[in-house]
């Protein structure tokens, strides 16, 4: 168990004269535990039956509190990652965030970035 997959998620912190000044990379914790797959796989279910969230908004809200509370522990708060996602890859990400948990996935970016932490 020693080495246990890791993701990370950006966000920006701050933009001056369109350009991005400051941004912060968190890291998940080093144990998730399996219950939360469970948690993802209900997500997914509600995505795809689309008759329990009822707007897309809804949707986005319940991935955000997810992703915040139980994939990231808590590191930044909702207000942060609403503030500090592209929108245009936001959705993306988020999904992102979920298959992590659920199958285990990683980007190549996300993979590249833990390596230079060992």
């Amino acid at each position: 168990m020693a080495n246990l997959k890791r993701n990370t998620i950006t966000i920006v912190l701050e933009v001056e004269n369109g350009a991005i000044i400051r941004k912060k990379t968190y890291l998940t914790p080093v144990f998730i535990p399996l219950s939360t797959i469970y948690e993802a796989l209900d997500l997914m279910d509600e995505i795809k039956k689309r008759n329990v969230l009822k707007t897309e908004r809804e949707l986005i809200d319940a991935l955000i509190t997810f992703i915040t509370h139980k994939v990231y522990g808590n590191q930044f708060t909702k207000e942060d990652l609403i503030a500090g996602l592209h929108s245009p890859n936001a959705m993306s990400e988020l999904f992102n965030q979920l298959l992590f948990i659920a199958r285990g996935e990683q980007s190549e970016e996300t993979k590249k970035y833990l390596e230079t932490m060992i």
